[in-house]
């Protein structure tokens, strides 16, 4: 980095030696920006648009006085590019960087903080100086779970988004391990990119998307086509995906706040039928999409009659009992308990939800409560014998884990007290403890099971 000595202009000729320096990089060629590179970059790359880029920077006025330095704060300064997060000087200069290179600004003012300022460090109508160290660059994580890595190559136009249920036309090229296997213009909805062999993660970027944009997309395999890989495109299971996309047009969907109650149902209606039919199909992610729509379209409708309330809660129930059964499938065990939750909110006594979070508490291992749901099934269906067969489990189960921490207590127990002998220059009464645990546990054993004959017999 160059120090502040170097960066120091004097006397009252310096706006006009700044004028005379650098490379005018502004889209209008009005040298509002100029650029010097004071250390090339490590690479041939540059951020796009949307990227987050990490800096160090140091604002100075034009008589050298340093307002602003990351520095100082002893950590780099972050944001996405080209969002308008900084001014503008930053977004143009930055996006023509590459990685560990350092250049120096020239900024006016409209480039920069304009006819305000930022008082009290930069008077109005300033023009600045800034050096700026580019010190990593990596595509937007739209979920923040590393699924889904967008870079946008050419920003679209408008404010306005793609939502779910869009109708979008889109260019598309798809690519695993640098092979291309897909390219084709095609139309479709959003949220049902499955039937035309688009990955999830496509139609997740696209509502995030802007007419006229054209973006890279990296997807992990959770968001391309999972454990079972797509056989038309000869992709194996838990592959990584590289998109290119252009959304070419896109008519949104009726948002849920325009409609009325009345198409409010009709539209959960056909939402249920799509989410059945991807479920018998075993395209159980596709499902979850449309019985969410259910959920988003009726859960917070309020000001309903009495006859609107009982079909828009019959919706929801058999929603989140669908979900339940989705999220079983994808062995989402939390999400199960969730959605069943929501389904004993509508209806308390419903054998389905209470079975499925006995389930999925049961692959949890949260042994307890899973036989309390399991038996609340009995008490709601008598006969339920798939629930009289998982309390078998339960208390099996139940009965493993007291006994391995039984075992790991006793371990833990004798350890110590071999510790203490040995210590004391005492021999280790091993046979004597071991006969001593034997005799505990066998005792501890028979109350366990006299417990459970007692619930045998109430159950009777």
């Amino acid at each position: 980095m160059t120090t502040d000595q170097d960066l120091k202009i004097s006397g009252e000729a310096q706006p006009a030696a700044a004028a005379d320096e650098g490379e005018d990089i502004t889209p209008k060629k009005d040298r509002g920006v100029l650029k010097i590179i004071k250390r090339a970059g490590t690479e041939n790359e540059t951020p796009m648009i949307g990227d987050r880029v990490s800096i160090h920077h140091k604002g100075m006025l034009l008589n050298g006085k340093v307002f602003d330095s990351s520095h100082e704060r002893t950590e780099p300064f972050a944001f996405h590019l080209g969002r308008g997060q900084v001014i503008k000087s930053w977004d143009i200069a930055v996006a023509t960087m590459k990685k560990k290179e350092v250049c120096q600004l020239i900024c006016k003012p409209e480039y920069g903080y304009g006819t305000a300022g930022s008082p009290p460090e930069v008077p109005p109508n300033s023009t600045l100086k800034f050096e700026i160290e580019l010190l990593d660059f990596s595509g937007e994580d739209l979920y923040e779970d590393g699924g889904i890595i967008k870079r946008i190559k050419v920003k679209g136009e408008g404010y306005s988004y793609p939502n779910e249920g869009a109708t979008v036309e889109i260019h598309l090229e798809g690519r695993c391990n640098g092979q291309l296997f897909d390219r084709r213009d095609v139309k479709y909805v959003i949220g049902e990119g499955e039937d035309h062999n688009i990955p999830s993660g496509v139609d997740k970027a696209l509502e995030k998307m802007q007419k006229g944009e054209y973006c890279l997309l990296h997807l992990k395999s959770q968001y391309g086509f999972g454990d079972a890989g797509k056989h038309e495109f000869s992709i194996g299971p838990d592959m990584e995906l590289d998109y290119e996309v252009t959304l070419k047009s896109f008519e949104k969907a009726k948002e849920s706040w325009e409609m009325n109650t009345k198409e409010k149902v009709e539209q959960a209606a056909i939402a249920k039928e799509k989410g059945t039919a991807y479920f018998k199909a075993s395209k159980y992610k596709q499902a979850v999409v449309q019985y969410g729509k259910i959920v988003s379209l009726l859960e917070m409708e309020y000001g309903l009659s009495d006859e609107e309330r009982k079909i828009s809660q019959s919706f929801l129930l058999a929603a989140f009992l669908n979900l339940s059964m989705c999220f079983l499938k994808l062995k989402d065990y939390m999400k199960v308990v969730e959605c069943c939750d929501k389904a004993l909110e509508l209806d308390n006594t419903n054998e389905k939800g209470l079975y499925r979070r006995g389930e999925a508490r049961l692959f949890m291992n949260e042994f307890d409560l899973a036989n309390i749901d399991f038996h609340k099934v009995l008490e709601v269906n008598s006969e339920n014998k798939a629930a009289k067969s998982q309390i078998a489990v339960c208390r099996k189960k139940i009965k493993e884990h007291n006994e391995r921490e039984k075992r790991v207590y006793a371990n833990m127990f004798q350890k110590f007290a071999n510790q203490d002998a040995k210590k004391e220059g005492r021999k280790p009464s091993s046979e004597k403890d071991e006969a001593l645990g034997k005799a505990l546990e066998d005792s501890s054993d028979e109350e366990y099971n006299e417990e459970f004959e007692d619930e045998e017999k109430e159950e009777e």
